[in-house]
């Protein structure tokens, strides 16, 4: 059985690794160049059969179509290695806008 003052010693090292933590994750952030902060520009090879579908959530139709350019959150679908690189499946939700061209994005910075 843990006596309260354990408990309470406990608590405060699980505080100090929380924050040891944070302060880590944030400089690691801190430190990435800006290439690596962009999104994702990622071509569209197929979309599946319901993709668009609910008229509730998307009254005005697909955000994006096969072919299209698109950009998602960095953590955003499902990754799959394929020989060559690695593809994602990406909800019809996860889409966050479609772009011209991939480079524009470069270009921008």
């Amino acid at each position: 059985m843990m006596t309260t003052s354990h408990a309470l010693e406990d608590k405060y090292n699980a505080e100090d690794d929380a924050k040891k933590i944070s302060k880590h994750a944030q400089e690691k952030e801190a430190s990435k160049t800006n290439l690596e902060k962009l999104p994702n520009p990622t071509y569209v090879l197929k979309m599946g059969d319901l993709c668009y579908k609910d008229d509730d959530k998307y009254p005005t139709g697909p955000w994006c179509k096969e072919k299209d350019w698109v950009i998602f959150a960095r953590y955003a679908g499902s990754r799959m290695e394929i020989d060559g690189g690695e593809i994602r499946m990406l909800n019809d939700d996860e889409v966050l806008g479609t772009i011209d061209n991939p480079e524009d994005i470069l270009h921008a910075m």
